[in-house]
């Protein structure tokens, strides 16, 4: 079977330091400049809690809630980072726990009809708690450290307070939904 604009030429339509705008074909999409990829944190405690954190998104035009994440080699010093560095990086930075050991769940793609970004899915373990978090200068991040079976109830009343929250939620709500809980 035959893909549609499968052959057709790569465009560069805008390019920024963090995102490029493509075409190819009928299609128009987004990409990270520069190879950079996302690493993401699912944090789960020995208490059951999840990290979250909370930050204003300009594109959303509100804060959001979301798992840790960070960009991986987005300084051009460490251009060359491996995504557990840099997921370790950030749960440290964002939320101020430090992971005991970090494990790749491997790699997944956000909005696969309208941006080529991938991300690695990082299992943290052994969390200690070893500062506020909060992110790095220009960042202002709010955590929260949620029990799992709270978690339904916690971002119904984010949504009602007018936050967004982000799709890899379903990882923690997914069998809740498939169950229809």
């Amino acid at each position: 079977m035959a893909v549609p604009d499968h052959d057709a030429p790569e465009e560069v339509m805008w390019q920024g330091k963090f995102v490029t705008a493509k075409k190819r074909g009928r299609w128009e999409y987004v990409s990270r400049s520069r190879g950079i990829r996302a690493a993401v944190i699912l944090a789960i405690d020995e208490e059951d809690h999840v990290l979250l954190v909370e930050q204003y998104r300009v594109p959303l035009g509100r804060s959001c809630i979301e798992l840790p994440a960070g960009l991986i080699g987005d300084d051009d010093d460490a251009a060359d980072e491996e995504p557990l560095a840099a997921a370790g990086r950030e749960l440290e930075e964002e939320t101020g726990f430090r992971a005991a050991t970090l494990e790749n769940m491997g790699c997944f793609y956000s909005s696969p009809g309208m941006v080529s970004e991938s991300f690695t899915l990082v299992r943290a373990r052994g969390l200690t708690k070893i500062g506020d978090g909060g992110g790095v200068d220009g960042e202002n991040i709010t955590v929260h450290r949620v029990p799992r079976t709270e978690l339904p109830r916690f971002l119904d009343e984010k949504r009602k307070a007018g936050c967004g929250v982000d799709v890899r939620m379903l990882l923690l709500l997914g069998q809740g939904i498939i169950e229809g809980e």
